[in-house]
């Protein structure tokens, strides 16, 4: 190792504790062991631009152990990203761009929000599947369109979660040899010692998965990682490689131990880390000039490279300048055109169940949305999530556009964001809407990134029938709904599935839950278009003002229009409103939500085959529901609608409570 090599490492550590030491908040362990393996990455193999960090071409490189943040942080000031010395003594602070775990979208050269341990790791297998099967779209003889690397730093915790299991055995399957993962071995965690709870040989179980495995003893010896990564990337299959460190190093009183992994060295050890690793500078935040220099000569080729891609690429464009018109169809594409495609959006009259109108939108859409890629947890057939024609993505077909991701939800929705954040792809994901349970911390997460992934969720409600409350998902609307940037739609029938998929095409800055139904459901004559703006009146009221206003999503929409017409024979008017999304009726304007539930009428019963909770903004505290209050049980659908409640009869009954009721309040 040189000297510059060793003092550039050392001023990342410095680096790392003083801004934590001044946050009196962060983890130091990682970031002082770690160093130089990413060091080694950055200087030797990473192909990036911090001039224009979002160059499709580049290496991607994914923090998975989100915690050492200041790690991820003080390369990238270091090599020349828009992050300040001012950010970095900034950690942790409100409006930083420097928050305690990688954020995407905050902070130049952070491809993605990590912190729950594993999700990075699920991100890379996606990034790792994007770039393979774009670049069986794009490259050409000579022309290496797309052409990089995916690497990641995993560690001990990332290991121990499900979710590298689930991502690292598919990525092992599929071959994606353009995956590095880099395991941080330091044998700690907050409770102590990981052999309290994780002895495995991580070495041989990357090997059944199907990567190639090295293991570098000294996590301090940059030779030998470097040595690792080069023949990592000479392999025809994902490679592992497991570096030992010292969590803490040169932090004499707390290196090798649980002490330095969540919390500031304190003032005195930080100086004593400053004598150990030689480091001559007292000033914190200091960083010499040749350091600066050293990682500025470093990005040179790397900036070459850049310049030929561009190059290149021109000349791809000049070449095939068909392939330009494609490029711009997949990186750049508005699809606002296809709204108004009737061949897509025809409608017919047969009952069906909207999980079978959803699929066969998706295959109107599969081959004018040419860079539309997705698929399900082992459930494509009950899904009807199948592309047909399209092929399955895999060792052997990169250009397969139908993924098979086996009975994996939270690796398949953490896989989902990874495509989405490579660019170009537009991707969906889908399971049993009760099995939503297994991927929902993914699901946050491409709500938290603003990633347009789109979450095709079926078998809604009690109607799944037979096979039990274990597959009835009565709470699981309540669970999306409550979650910040994240639009869940459960529609009534085939059009307002039609307004669903419109909104979906249309949307780049928000997952989209789309919750079907198992069972068939009516054509319903009054349902429309205006379902996308998430609640519309379907069944008005016959004089000015209705006695009471019926709220319903989904297949109980059809259930409100029944319970009216009784009612209006006994001469009660009663308005009915369809919410399939309560989301986007939020977005609308006080006006138009005013026009749909005015606030003077407060005298609202819901009907939903699902948890009253989340209701109670719309139905208010003088309001009436007919919802799930238990778990289902095991009955065909139409015998367990009519146990919990969901009748005609049931409706009429009440709704003559609410009135009653009101009719007192007013005495």
């Amino acid at each position: 190792m040189k000297k510059i090599d060793e003092k550039t490492i050392n001023a990342m550590r410095i680096l790392s504790a003083d801004s934590i030491q001044k946050a009196k908040s962060g983890h130091p362990g990682m970031p002082l062991g770690a160093s130089p393996i990413v060091y080694t990455l950055y200087a030797n193999h990473l192909n990036f631009n911090p001039k224009e960090p979002n160059m499709q071409n580049r290496d991607r490189f994914i923090l998975s152990a989100g915690h050492a943040s200041m790690l991820l942080y003080s390369i990238n000031h270091l090599f020349g990203y828009d992050i300040k010395m001012s950010d970095i003594k900034n950690f942790r602070q409100y409006g930083s761009i420097t928050p305690g775990h990688p954020e995407y979208g905050q902070t130049p050269g952070v491809e993605a929000t990590t912190g729950p341990l594993g999700a990075g790791a699920a991100m890379a297998v996606g990034m790792a599947i994007a770039e393979a099967h774009l670049a069986s779209v794009f490259n050409k003889p000579d022309y290496k369109i797309i052409d990089n690397y995916t690497y990641v730093l995993v560690g001990d915790g990332c290991m121990m979660e499900g979710v590298s299991n689930e991502v690292f055995s598919l990525a092992g399957t599929l071959n994606l040899d353009k995956l590095i993962v880099l395991y941080d071995s330091n044998n700690i965690t907050i409770e102590g010692k990981c052999d309290l709870a994780f002895r495995e040989n991580s070495i041989k179980r990357m090997q059944s998965y199907g990567f190639y495995t090295q293991e570098v003893k000294n996590g301090n010896n940059i030779d030998d990682i470097n040595k690792a990564i080069e023949k990592a990337k000479k392999q025809n299959r994902p490679s592992f490689i497991k570096i030992n460190t010292q969590i803490g190093y040169g932090c004499p009183k707390k290196q090798g131990t649980s002490a330095c992994h969540g919390e500031p060295l304190g003032e005195d050890n930080v100086k004593e880390l400053r004598k150990t690793l030689m480091w001559e500078y007292d000033e914190p935040f200091y960083i010499p000039d040749d350091v600066y220099e050293h990682c500025k000569k470093l990005l040179e080729p790397k900036l070459k490279a850049q310049e030929k891609y561009k190059n290149m690429k021109e000349e791809y464009f000049e070449k095939f300048p068909e392939m330009k018109d494609l490029w711009n169809e997949y990186f750049n594409s508005d699809l606002e055109n296809l709204i108004n495609d009737p061949s897509i959006w025809v409608s017919d009259v047969k009952n069906k169940a909207t999980r079978t109108s959803s699929g066969e939108i998706l295959n109107k859409l599969k081959d004018r949305v040419k860079n539309l890629i997705g698929g399900s947890a082992d459930l494509a057939p009950s899904n009807k999530t199948e592309m047909k024609g399209l092929g399955s993505f895999s060792k052997e077909n990169r250009g397969g556009r139908n993924i098979h991701f086996g009975v994996r939800e939270i690796g398949m929705a953490g896989i989902a964001n990874g495509i989405s954040l490579y660019g170009g792809l537009r991707v969906f994901v889908s399971t049993f809407f009760v099995f939503s349970d297994f991927l929902k911390p993914m699901a946050r997460l491409s709500a938290l990134m603003g990633l347009p992934v789109t979450y095709i969720f079926t078998h809604d409600s009690i109607g799944v029938g037979e096979d039990g409350p274990t597959h009835e998902p009565v709470e699981h609307l309540a669970t999306f709904r409550s979650m910040p940037n994240f639009v869940t739609f459960r529609p009534a029938d085939e059009k307002e599935t039609i307004a669903a998929w419109k909104f979906i095409l249309t949307h780049k800055t928000t997952p989209v839950a789309l919750v079907l139904s198992r069972q068939n459901l009516p054509q319903l004559e009054k349902t429309s278009d205006e379902a996308i703006k998430g609640a519309y009146i379907v069944e008005k009221e016959t004089k000015n003002e209705p006695d009471l206003i019926i709220v319903a999503s989904g297949s109980e929409l059809k259930l409100a229009i029944e319970g009216r017409k009784a009612l209006l024979e006994e001469g009660i008017d009663a308005r009915v409103v369809s919410m399939p999304s309560m989301e986007l009726y939020g977005m609308q304007t006080k006006e138009y939500k005013d026009s749909v539930l005015p606030s003077s009428n407060w005298k609202r019963l819901i009907i939903e085959a699902g948890s009253r909770f989340g209701w109670g903004r719309y139905m208010g505290v003088k309001g009436k529901s007919i919802t799930m209050e238990s778990f289902g049980a095991s009955a065909p659908g139409e015998v367990l609608f009519e146990k919990f409640g969901f009748t005609v009869e049931n409706v009429v009954k009440v709704a003559h409570e609410l009135l009653q009721e009101s009719e007192n309040l007013i005495k």
